[in-house]
């Protein structure tokens, strides 16, 4: 029957169209995927484009150019932050410490080492390194204390999860927090291993070590982004010219503004898909019945 042609050429049509715009998952592994991140290209903030991706096996991945690492959180606050696991870092489970690949950051991403890190260096080279114990002054002015790595820090003597003890299976530590990404590799190049700590609040005036690194981001959400969250939407990019922003709606629907919400779910294309498909409704109707052959159900057309 014409309805049924008429339905199917509808559901394909709106199936073909909303497959070329970009569907913005919200969570990869029970962690929540908001703007400016984006697991889809097209969703969230071109500058963070590909920053995120999500395994087969529905772990959050944080990008970077010395290699994937999982994500543990993401706070999207006045203070947001990337909570990740370094799995190059020395974990405290005995024995020396190890190798790793230093972490590093695309200079061309938003993001930075959160000042609540710290580093840990193992069995550094005495040549390369100064490695002394930091006077109390440097507490009161840690930029006058950069060119030494600390021997005797809280953390060296506490190491978190090592029963308290220092050294880790007899390794040499010692506390530096680089001023960027550089000065991390270059300590790594003359240390044996490394570990990155970050400070969590366990409490109003209370704060915990622990593995991992912290990774700061500052993006707050313009005026135009707002107004597309308000109409249900998402804020995302033209994948083609990533300057040109696009509000992503449901239905596989997008705005260069916002969602209307006139029709719920139904897109300006699949709008003119309709009027199309009744024109041409119109049309065979119009036609005149067939005029030859013998007149049966078997051989009419409509």
């Amino acid at each position: 029957s014409f309805f049924s042609l008429r339905f199917g050429l509808s559901i394909i049509f709106c199936c073909c169209y909303a497959s070329a715009l970009p569907r913005c998952r919200s969570k990869c592994g029970g962690i929540p995927i908001d703007y400016p991140f984006g697991l889809d290209d097209g969703c969230g903030s071109p500058l963070f484009r590909r920053v995120l991706s999500c395994s087969a096996a529905g772990e959050l991945l944080l990008r970077t150019p010395s290699s994937n690492y999982p994500v543990v959180n993401i706070t999207y606050s006045a203070r947001s932050h990337i909570l990740i696991s370094d799995p190059y870092a020395w974990p405290c489970r005995g024995g020396a410490a190890g190798g790793g690949v230093p972490f590093s950051l695309d200079s061309g991403v938003p993001l930075r080492l959160s000042p609540v890190n710290d580093f840990l260096f193992f069995n550094c080279s005495g040549e390369d390194v100064v490695m002394e114990p930091k006077p109390l002054f440097c507490r009161r002015f840690p930029e006058r204390c950069d060119f030494a790595c600390d021997t005797a820090s809280y953390l060296c003597r506490r190491l978190p999860e090592c029963g308290g003890g220092g050294g880790g299976g007899g390794a040499s530590c010692c506390a530096y927090f680089p001023r960027g990404s550089e000065s991390l590799r270059m300590m790594r190049r003359r240390c044996a291993g490394y570990a990155g700590v970050y400070w969590r609040n366990s409490g109003e005036e209370f704060q915990t070590p622990a593995y991992g690194l912290r990774v700061d981001f500052d993006f707050p959400v313009s005026g135009r982004c707002r107004r597309c969250q308000d109409s249900g939407g998402s804020c995302g990019f033209d994948v083609a010219d990533a300057r040109r922003f696009l509000c992503l709606c449901g239905g596989g629907d997008s705005s260069p503004a916002y969602c209307t919400g006139a029709v719920a779910g139904v897109s300006v294309a699949g709008v003119f898909a309709g009027a199309g498909i009744w024109y041409l409704q119109k049309r065979l109707r119009a036609k005149p019945s067939v005029n030859h052959g013998v007149q049966t159900n078997e051989n009419r057309l409509f």
